[in-house]
This record gives structure tokens, C-alpha cells and sequence, in this order.
């Protein structure tokens, strides 16, 4: 109660933006633009292109689907916000929509790493057991896996914001970062905020560690069924079909990795850079997965050459 009577609590937090390349928001703004261009159309062709060609409804083209949507999802909760510090200055952000951003772009990230693994566990069934894919993968089935995926994502982060409503916020409200990012709000409460950080890093590692995991065991098998096959064709065409996958995963997790090592660890990397890598692990997956599998998915570019170009004659090759 004393608190209360001697502190105000701060209603509102101000997002610096990119500390120290304040003068240069403008043009940081225009790649942000870009690539939130670049996935909400890319994201939107492959969905539509799924939609359309009858071939395509096969389950990795559901996951796909799903990996478009919360795509989208994602570089929505993010960029916009974003756009509005690097062009019209709009800093500030209330402490409820903050706390709303933070729990939307941390339940999109673990979406995105659980539908990687589905989709590495779909390149194992139809590699090493082909001939039970369809019974294994039904449409049910995918179902299933999505929305258990959605349910962990849903369930890891809403403590996160939970926790942070317990703290108070008396003096610190200028968060050095261009989103609403979890362990920098927590950093600015005038409290113990040990349990906040324990918990963060506590799903962080267990979703890097789990989904990795499982991913790496899902190739190691995948590459040991590959190996055994006689004909180097069927061998190339084998990891041929794990081609756009491995991309997504590389797109995905190396800035990923690198925004959560330095954020920890890399003392002495400038918060600049961090804040950078942080933000092109929102944006850069979004706008290149689509890219990533239209062109490395030979069903899917062909269709979308097809959208947009009905007179071209389409390569059998």
C-alpha cells in the first residue's frame, strides 16, 4: 500500500526504436516496409496457389498453409508498430497493448518452430515409410498436430505476460528495442524479477532444445534412408524434396540463435546489432519462406507462374 501512495504507476512504455541509429530510421523503415510487403503477397500467392491446384492438397502443403497464415500472423504484430517508429514517430505504446504485442509475437514464434518440426517429421514418414504416408498422415491427423502446436504456443507464453502484470512500474518506461520484447519489459520493473527471467529462458531453451532436436533426429533418419538407396537419382531426389524445408529451417533459426545468444550472453555486442538480428528473425523468415518454396517446389511454382502468366508454357521438366 505504501507503494502505491508514494509511486504512480507508468501507464504507458516509449520503443526508442534502433538506439543509436535514431537518425537513420527513415530508410531503416523502407526494408522493414519491403518485407512486410513481400510476406503478407508471398504468403498470400502460396496459400491461394494451394487452394487452387488440386495436386497440392497433400499434408506438407497443409502445413504449408498453416506456416503461411502464421507467417502473416507474425510480421503483422511487428512491423506495423515498427513503421510507425521509423516514419511518424510514434514511440509511444500502452502498457496493455505492449503486454498484448510481447504474448502474440512470442506465441507466433513457437508456432512457427512447431510447424518446422511437423513439417520435418512429414519428410520422414514419406522418406523412410513411404508406403504408410497417407494412413500415418491423414488429414485428422494434421489437423491434430496443428493444434497441438498452437495449444503448447498458447499455453508456454500466456504466463509471460501474467507475470510481468505483477510487477510494478514506477520510473523505467523506455524500452531500448523496436517491439515490445519480453525480456525488455521485464527489465524495466522496480522489482525481484527473477522468476520473469527464469521462466523466459526456461521456454526459450526448451523450445529450441525440443524442436532441434526432433528436427535433427528427423534428418539423421532421413539421411540414413537416403544413403541406402542404390540409385543416385533416388538419392537426389530424396533430399531434393528436403531442400525448401532445410532453407525455412536455416531462414528461421540462424537469426534466431543469434538474437538469443547475444541478448544473453554477448555483452559486448552494441545493442544496435542485437536489436537488428532481433528484428530480422520477425521479418526476414515471413517474407523469404514463400520465396523459399516457390521456387524449390516445382507443383507450386509452376502454379503461380501460371496465375500470372496463363499464356507461358510450362516446363515439364
Amino acid at each position: 500500500m505504501a507503494d502505491n501512495a508514494t509511486h504512480r504507476y507508468i501507464s504507458s512504455f516509449f520503443l526508442v526504436g534502433i538506439p543509436g541509429l535514431q537518425d537513420f530510421h527513415c530508410w531503416i523503415g523502407i526494408p522493414v516496409c519491403l518485407l512486410f510487403a513481400l510476406a503478407l503477397l508471398g504468403n498470400s500467392v502460396i496459400i491461394i496457389t494451394i487452394k487452387l491446384e488440386p495436386s497440392l492438397p497433400q499434408p506438407m502443403y497443409f502445413f504449408l498453409c498453416m506456416l503461411a497464415v502464421n507467417d502473416m500472423a507474425l510480421a503483422s504484430s511487428t512491423a506495423p508498430k515498427m513503421l510507425g517508429i521509423f516514419w511518424m514517430d510514434a514511440h509511444w505504446i500502452d502498457f496493455d497493448t505492449c503486454l498484448t504485442q510481447l504474448y502474440f509475437i512470442h506465441t507466433f514464434c513457437i508456432i512457427e518452430s512447431s510447424l518446422l518440426v511437423a513439417m520435418a517429421f512429414d519428410r520422414y514418414v514419406a522418406i523412410c515409410i513411404p508406403l504408410r504416408y497417407t494412413t500415418i498422415l491423414t488429414t485428422p491427423m494434421v489437423i491434430k498436430i496443428g493444434l497441438v502446436g498452437m495449444t503448447r504456443a498458447i499455453l508456454m507464453v500466456l504466463p509471460c505476460p501474467l507475470l510481468i502484470k505483477r510487477l510494478p512500474y514506477y520510473t523505467k518506461y523506455v524500452i531500448n528495442h523496436a517491439y515490445c520484447e519480453h525480456m525488455a519489459v521485464v527489465k524495466l520493473a522496480s522489482a525481484n524479477t527473477l522468476i520473469n527471467r527464469v521462466y523466459g529462458i526456461s521456454v526459450a531453451l526448451s523450445v529450441m532444445v525440443w524442436d532441434l532436436g526432433l528436427i535433427a533426429a528427423s534428418y539423421t533418419k532421413i539421411l540414413q534412408a537416403v544413403f541406402r538407396l542404390s540409385s543416385q537419382n533416388a538419392r537426389s531426389k530424396a533430399l531434393g524434396t528436403c531442400a525448401a524445408h532445410v532453407c525455412t529451417i536455416l531462414v528461421s533459426y540462424t537469426p534466431a540463435l543469434f538474437s538469443f545468444l547475444t541478448h544473453r550472453i554477448g555483452k559486448k555486442v552494441p545493442p544496435s546489432i542485437h536489436i537488428i538480428f532481433a528484428s530480422l528473425y520477425l521479418l526476414v523468415p515471413p517474407a523469404v519462406n514463400p520465396l523459399v518454396y516457390g521456387v524449390k517446389t516445382k507443383q507450386i511454382r509452376d502454379r503461380v507462374v501460371g496465375l500470372f502468366f496463363p499464356n507461358k508454357k510450362i516446363s515439364g521438366n
